[in-house]
Protein backbone atom coordinates (compact mmCIF):
# COMPACT_ATOMS: atom_id res chain seq x y z
CA UNK A 1 0.00 0.00 0.00
CA UNK A 2 2.80 1.97 0.89
CA UNK A 3 4.11 2.02 -2.69
CA UNK A 4 0.81 3.16 -4.36
CA UNK A 5 0.97 6.04 -2.83
CA UNK A 6 1.85 8.67 -5.32
CA UNK A 7 2.23 12.43 -6.25
CA UNK A 8 -1.53 12.87 -6.97
CA UNK A 9 -2.26 11.60 -3.16
CA UNK A 10 -0.30 14.40 -2.11
CA UNK A 11 -1.63 16.81 -4.24
CA UNK A 12 -5.41 15.15 -3.22
CA UNK A 13 -4.54 15.70 0.34
CA UNK A 14 -2.72 18.98 -0.14
CA UNK A 15 -6.15 20.67 -1.67
CA UNK A 16 -8.59 19.13 1.05
CA UNK A 17 -6.14 20.89 3.50
CA UNK A 18 -5.99 23.85 1.84
CA UNK A 19 -9.97 23.49 1.20
CA UNK A 20 -10.59 22.70 4.81
CA UNK A 21 -8.72 25.95 6.22
CA UNK A 22 -10.37 28.01 3.66
CA UNK A 23 -13.80 27.03 5.27
CA UNK A 24 -12.29 27.25 8.74
CA UNK A 25 -11.45 30.91 8.07
CA UNK A 26 -14.54 31.52 6.54
CA UNK A 27 -16.30 30.17 9.58
CA UNK A 28 -14.43 31.89 12.40
CA UNK A 29 -15.15 35.22 9.96
CA UNK A 30 -18.57 34.53 10.30
CA UNK A 31 -18.82 33.55 13.63
CA UNK A 32 -19.85 30.48 12.97
CA UNK A 33 -16.70 28.58 13.97
CA UNK A 34 -18.68 26.32 16.64
CA UNK A 35 -20.84 24.90 14.09
CA UNK A 36 -17.73 24.27 12.50
CA UNK A 37 -16.18 22.16 14.78
CA UNK A 38 -19.49 20.32 15.74
CA UNK A 39 -19.64 19.39 11.41
CA UNK A 40 -16.14 17.79 11.69
CA UNK A 41 -16.73 16.02 14.58
CA UNK A 42 -19.86 14.73 13.53
CA UNK A 43 -18.24 13.52 10.30
CA UNK A 44 -15.65 11.77 11.69
CA UNK A 45 -18.08 10.21 13.92
CA UNK A 46 -19.37 8.95 11.57
CA UNK A 47 -16.49 7.24 9.57
CA UNK A 48 -15.58 6.02 12.51
CA UNK A 49 -18.16 4.34 13.00
CA UNK A 50 -19.02 3.04 9.17
CA UNK A 51 -15.69 2.66 8.64
CA UNK A 52 -13.62 1.22 11.44
CA UNK A 53 -16.30 -0.10 14.04
CA UNK A 54 -18.52 -1.45 10.70
CA UNK A 55 -21.94 -0.73 12.87
CA UNK A 56 -24.59 -1.30 9.73
CA UNK A 57 -27.72 0.08 11.50
CA UNK A 58 -26.00 3.04 13.58
CA UNK A 59 -23.87 3.61 10.10
CA UNK A 60 -27.07 3.54 8.29
CA UNK A 61 -28.81 5.89 10.12
CA UNK A 62 -25.93 8.27 10.09
CA UNK A 63 -25.56 8.02 6.59
CA UNK A 64 -29.26 9.29 6.32
CA UNK A 65 -28.35 12.02 8.69
CA UNK A 66 -25.44 13.16 6.49
CA UNK A 67 -27.44 13.01 3.11
CA UNK A 68 -30.22 15.25 4.11
CA UNK A 69 -27.92 17.34 6.05
CA UNK A 70 -25.79 18.68 3.29
CA UNK A 71 -29.53 20.32 1.93
CA UNK A 72 -29.41 21.56 5.38
CA UNK A 73 -25.99 23.15 5.27
CA UNK A 74 -26.39 25.02 2.30
CA UNK A 75 -29.68 26.68 3.58
CA UNK A 76 -27.51 27.05 7.17
CA UNK A 77 -24.64 28.40 5.41
CA UNK A 78 -25.82 30.06 2.15
CA UNK A 79 -24.33 33.38 3.16
CA UNK A 80 -20.99 31.86 3.35
CA UNK A 81 -21.28 30.07 0.49
CA UNK A 82 -22.42 33.40 -1.52
CA UNK A 83 -18.92 34.75 -0.42
CA UNK A 84 -17.11 31.97 -0.74
CA UNK A 85 -18.09 31.48 -4.71
CA UNK A 86 -18.00 35.45 -4.76
CA UNK A 87 -14.30 35.72 -3.53
CA UNK A 88 -13.28 32.73 -5.98
CA UNK A 89 -14.81 34.95 -9.07
CA UNK A 90 -13.51 38.29 -7.89
CA UNK A 91 -9.81 36.90 -8.15
CA UNK A 92 -7.58 38.97 -10.26
CA UNK A 93 -6.59 36.28 -12.37
CA UNK A 94 -10.23 34.66 -12.92
CA UNK A 95 -11.42 38.45 -13.65
CA UNK A 96 -8.63 38.83 -16.04
CA UNK A 97 -9.40 35.85 -17.86
CA UNK A 98 -13.35 36.83 -18.14
CA UNK A 99 -12.52 39.99 -19.59
CA UNK A 100 -9.81 38.31 -22.23
CA UNK A 101 -12.82 36.86 -23.74
CA UNK A 102 -15.29 39.72 -23.36
CA UNK A 103 -16.08 41.99 -26.01
CA UNK A 104 -17.20 44.79 -23.31
CA UNK A 105 -16.11 48.49 -24.74
CA UNK A 106 -13.62 50.35 -22.85
CA UNK A 107 -14.97 53.50 -20.81
CA UNK A 108 -14.13 57.14 -21.63
CA UNK A 109 -12.23 59.27 -18.97
CA UNK A 110 -14.59 62.02 -19.97
CA UNK A 111 -17.48 60.24 -19.98
CA UNK A 112 -16.43 58.77 -16.44
CA UNK A 113 -15.75 62.11 -15.77
CA UNK A 114 -19.37 63.38 -16.54
CA UNK A 115 -20.08 60.89 -13.89
CA UNK A 116 -17.73 61.78 -11.19
CA UNK A 117 -16.88 65.11 -10.99
CA UNK A 118 -21.15 65.73 -9.84
CA UNK A 119 -20.50 62.92 -6.77
CA UNK A 120 -17.43 64.38 -5.68
CA UNK A 121 -18.83 68.15 -5.79
CA UNK A 122 -22.26 66.79 -3.71
CA UNK A 123 -19.90 64.59 -1.44
CA UNK A 124 -17.98 68.02 -0.56
CA UNK A 125 -20.95 70.17 -0.17
CA UNK A 126 -22.94 67.68 2.04
CA UNK A 127 -19.78 66.82 4.18
CA UNK A 128 -19.47 70.45 5.13
CA UNK A 129 -22.72 70.59 6.02
CA UNK A 130 -22.47 67.42 7.69
CA UNK A 131 -25.73 66.15 6.04
CA UNK A 132 -25.62 62.26 5.85
CA UNK A 133 -25.34 60.16 2.56
CA UNK A 134 -25.18 56.98 1.19
CA UNK A 135 -24.25 56.55 -2.49
CA UNK A 136 -23.74 53.09 -4.58
CA UNK A 137 -22.22 52.69 -7.51
CA UNK A 138 -22.82 49.70 -9.51
CA UNK A 139 -20.44 48.09 -11.61
CA UNK A 140 -20.22 44.47 -13.30
CA UNK A 141 -23.10 42.74 -10.86
CA UNK A 142 -26.15 43.76 -11.52
CA UNK A 143 -28.21 45.46 -8.34
CA UNK A 144 -32.13 45.41 -9.85
CA UNK A 145 -33.13 43.60 -5.73
CA UNK A 146 -31.54 46.41 -4.08
CA UNK A 147 -33.40 49.03 -6.68
CA UNK A 148 -36.47 47.40 -5.91
CA UNK A 149 -36.30 48.40 -2.36
CA UNK A 150 -36.04 51.99 -3.37
CA UNK A 151 -38.50 54.41 -5.10
CA UNK A 152 -37.06 54.62 -9.22
CA UNK A 153 -35.64 58.02 -10.21
CA UNK A 154 -34.02 57.31 -13.30
CA UNK A 155 -32.13 60.72 -14.00
CA UNK A 156 -28.68 61.92 -14.95
CA UNK A 157 -26.44 61.86 -12.24
CA UNK A 158 -26.50 65.53 -11.07
CA UNK A 159 -24.74 67.16 -8.47
CA UNK A 160 -27.89 69.56 -7.23
CA UNK A 161 -30.01 66.16 -7.37
CA UNK A 162 -28.07 64.50 -5.32
CA UNK A 163 -27.77 67.21 -2.25
CA UNK A 164 -31.98 67.51 -2.80
CA UNK A 165 -32.28 63.61 -2.39
CA UNK A 166 -30.02 63.30 0.71
CA UNK A 167 -31.13 66.72 2.42
CA UNK A 168 -32.23 66.13 6.01
CA UNK A 169 -36.29 66.84 5.44
CA UNK A 170 -36.21 64.67 2.23
CA UNK A 171 -38.52 61.35 2.96
CA UNK A 172 -35.25 59.65 0.75
CA UNK A 173 -32.35 60.50 2.65
CA UNK A 174 -32.18 57.83 4.31
CA UNK A 175 -31.41 55.06 2.55
CA UNK A 176 -28.94 54.55 -0.08
CA UNK A 177 -28.95 56.01 -3.77
CA UNK A 178 -28.02 53.74 -6.45
CA UNK A 179 -25.96 54.95 -9.71
CA UNK A 180 -25.70 53.03 -12.67
CA UNK A 181 -24.75 53.21 -15.97
CA UNK A 182 -24.01 56.82 -15.78
CA UNK A 183 -27.44 57.44 -14.07
CA UNK A 184 -29.22 57.86 -10.58
CA UNK A 185 -31.16 54.75 -10.88
CA UNK A 186 -33.05 55.17 -7.51
CA UNK A 187 -33.25 56.77 -4.18
CA UNK A 188 -34.20 55.01 -0.28
CA UNK A 189 -32.92 52.12 -1.06
CA UNK A 190 -32.50 49.31 1.58
CA UNK A 191 -28.36 47.58 1.54
CA UNK A 192 -27.60 44.42 3.28
CA UNK A 193 -25.60 45.28 6.45
CA UNK A 194 -22.44 44.06 7.48
CA UNK A 195 -22.11 42.24 10.45
CA UNK A 196 -17.79 42.25 10.39
CA UNK A 197 -16.07 42.49 14.02
CA UNK A 198 -13.52 44.48 11.73
CA UNK A 199 -15.72 47.95 11.25
CA UNK A 200 -14.78 50.32 13.50
CA UNK A 201 -17.02 51.17 16.76
CA UNK A 202 -17.21 54.77 15.81
CA UNK A 203 -18.78 54.00 12.13
CA UNK A 204 -22.31 54.09 12.05
CA UNK A 205 -25.07 51.88 9.99
CA UNK A 206 -24.13 54.02 7.08
CA UNK A 207 -20.81 52.42 6.94
CA UNK A 208 -22.17 49.15 8.11
CA UNK A 209 -24.73 48.90 4.95
CA UNK A 210 -21.72 50.35 2.85
CA UNK A 211 -19.28 47.80 3.80
CA UNK A 212 -22.32 44.85 3.23
CA UNK A 213 -23.09 46.03 -0.24
CA UNK A 214 -19.43 46.05 -1.19
CA UNK A 215 -18.80 43.04 0.03
CA UNK A 216 -22.17 41.39 -1.49
CA UNK A 217 -20.81 42.54 -4.61
CA UNK A 218 -18.57 44.54 -6.30
CA UNK A 219 -20.44 47.90 -5.78
CA UNK A 220 -18.55 50.79 -4.27
CA UNK A 221 -20.16 52.27 -1.21
CA UNK A 222 -19.66 56.15 -0.46
CA UNK A 223 -20.29 57.57 2.33
CA UNK A 224 -20.96 60.77 4.34
CA UNK A 225 -20.95 60.66 7.81
CA UNK A 226 -23.84 62.84 9.42
CA UNK A 227 -21.89 63.21 12.87
CA UNK A 228 -17.78 63.75 11.26
CA UNK A 229 -18.68 64.95 7.49
CA UNK A 230 -15.71 62.29 6.67
CA UNK A 231 -15.98 60.75 3.46
CA UNK A 232 -15.55 57.01 3.40
CA UNK A 233 -15.71 54.64 1.01
CA UNK A 234 -16.48 50.64 0.94
CA UNK A 235 -14.75 49.17 -1.72
CA UNK A 236 -14.15 44.92 -2.00
CA UNK A 237 -15.06 44.56 1.67
CA UNK A 238 -12.48 47.37 3.12
CA UNK A 239 -12.72 50.79 3.75
CA UNK A 240 -10.40 54.06 2.53
CA UNK A 241 -11.42 56.82 5.39
CA UNK A 242 -11.57 60.58 5.43
CA UNK A 243 -10.80 60.99 2.25
CA UNK A 244 -10.61 64.43 0.19
CA UNK A 245 -11.92 65.72 -2.75
CA UNK A 246 -8.92 64.70 -4.87
CA UNK A 247 -8.42 61.45 -3.51
CA UNK A 248 -12.30 60.59 -4.05
CA UNK A 249 -11.92 61.94 -7.12
CA UNK A 250 -8.93 59.56 -7.96
CA UNK A 251 -9.91 56.83 -6.22
CA UNK A 252 -13.19 56.61 -8.35
CA UNK A 253 -11.87 57.06 -11.50
CA UNK A 254 -9.02 54.81 -10.93
CA UNK A 255 -11.77 51.94 -9.67
CA UNK A 256 -14.29 52.79 -12.74
CA UNK A 257 -11.79 52.44 -15.16
CA UNK A 258 -11.07 48.98 -14.09
CA UNK A 259 -14.78 47.50 -15.49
Amino acid sequence: MFFEFGIKDIIDIILVALMLYYIYKLMKESRSLNVFIGIMLFVLMWLFVSQVLEMRLLGSIMDKLVSVGVIGLIVLFKDEIRKFLYQIGEHQRVRNFVKFFSQKKVSSGEEDKETIMPIVWACMDMARSKVGALIVIQRAIPLEDIVQTGEVIDATVNKLLIENIFFKNSPLHDGAMVISKKRIKAAGCILPVSHSMDIPKELGLRHRAAMGISQDSDAIGIVVSEETGRISVAIKGKFRLRLSAEELESLLAKELAEE
